[in-house]
């Protein structure tokens, strides 16, 4: 440990992901001298991935899902580069940018989230929407929604994935293209909605959280298959490997995404996946000024499942290890719990609770979710609030 090392001026967050969020107020609460925080980000408003089935059922408007960077900015004193970063110089010390000069950095840190990964099913770039990025996808999904209410418009939804990300899409858009026929005056019976997994539906939960989004299914008319793989997509069916088809106007990819391709030119070490391998400090592992969090990072000694919670409770660590790091110390270690609490929505206000052996559901688990998630975002929202704690730091 070395107090005396020279102080890193300029940090650079490389994504507006959640854990960045969290770290520009954390910066901003204690600011170093000398230290200015630069965000480089693609997209001006961040998508919190909890709320997103929210959004597509219709029971969130799109802004209360989405945190404002420009004013988070703004607030918190961080220089905003609204830009697309397609690399590093490491040598230099510079994060390259799409269409404008580079950045220099003393630290960097990268929270990006992940891209589609279509190859695998033939057809599927040309014919499918991708839920990640979920930036696009939201457009996509907008488009989709309002092409359902038109006579000729899409009736056969199928999603390809089975986890808790495409279980609670497919529930979530089957709630809001029913609604809106309903208001509308059209027959909700023409829809049908299918989802299709390689494995077990929702495979890393234990079997009651399973049986329960079986029942789920069963109860709303839903067709489930499980344990068969797909493919190739049409632009009107989905085709299993048996040769079997499946008709379908829309169809909904959620299988895992890719790291994006710049990685793969930084020199920094990634894992079997392409992604940014990372120690417990959510340092780099092979160059320790180079911090990563959220989808885009794989924890190497103690790999977790890409899911939103881990990416919300990085935030706090990162923030932490930044600033020790541009003090010249050592982060400390971070070691997230091997499990936890999951309230997955059926599309409704209503969830089904899953963490190990347990197993709750009801409307008041739905109740509690939403509670948690409008806490955690009123925090990055709600900018008087956040300017009266900085000015009492």
């Amino acid at each position: 440990m070395n107090s005396a090392a020279p102080m890193a001026k300029e940090i650079v967050l490389i994504g507006g992901g959640h854990a960045h969020v969290h770290v520009l107020v954390n910066l901003a609460m204690r600011p170093l001298p000398g230290m200015r925080v630069t965000l480089i980000a693609r997209d001006l408003a961040t998508p919190y991935s909890g709320m997103l089935p929210g959004v597509i059922a219709g029971l969130y408007r799109t802004e209360q899902a989405h945190i404002d960077l420009e004013r988070l900015a703004a607030v918190t004193g961080t220089r905003l580069i609204h830009a697309q970063a397609n690399g590093l110089d490491r040598a230099n010390k510079l994060v390259l940018l799409a269409g404008l000069p580079p950045v220099a950095y003393d630290l960097v840190s990268i929270d990006v989230g992940i891209e589609p990964s279509l190859s695998p099913i033939e057809g599927a770039a040309e014919h499918a929407i991708a839920v990640k990025p979920i930036g696009s996808f939201l457009h996509k999904i907008d488009a989709l929604i309002a092409q359902a209410c038109e006579p000729d418009g899409p009736r056969r939804i199928v999603a390809i994935g089975g986890g808790a990300g495409g279980v609670e899409l497919l529930l979530s858009l089957r709630t809001r293209l029913l609604t809106d026929a309903r208001v509308a005056g059209r027959d909700a019976g023409e829809f049908t909605f299918t989802l299709v997994t390689d494995g077990d539906i929702l495979a890393t939960h234990n079997a009651c959280v399973r049986a329960a989004f079986r029942r789920v299914f069963a109860e709303r008319g839903m067709i489930l298959r499980e344990n068969v793989r797909v493919r190739a997509v049409t632009s009107d069916t989905v085709v299993l490997e048996s040769g079997e088809t499946i008709a379908a106007d829309a169809v909904l990819v959620t299988t895992d995404a890719a790291a994006p391709d710049w990685f793969r030119g930084t020199g920094l070490e990634l894992d079997g996946k392409g992604f940014l391998a990372v120690g417990p400090t959510l340092q780099s592992v092979n160059d320790a000024d180079v911090f990563a969090a959220g989808d885009c990072a794989a924890l190497v000694a103690s790999p977790r499942e890409k899911a939103g919670v881990y990416a919300v409770r990085a935030g706090p660590p990162l923030a932490a290890g930044l600033h020790r790091r541009a003090r010249g110390l050592q982060p400390d270690e971070w070691h997230p719990q091997a499990r936890h609490l999951a309230l997955i929505s059926t599309g409704e206000r209503y969830a089904i609770a899953s963490r190990g052996i347990f197993k709750a559901e009801g409307a008041w688990l739905w109740t509690v979710k939403d509670w948690i998630d409008r806490r955690w975002m009123r925090m990055y929202q709600d900018t008087d609030a956040l300017m009266r704690r900085m000015a009492r730091r």
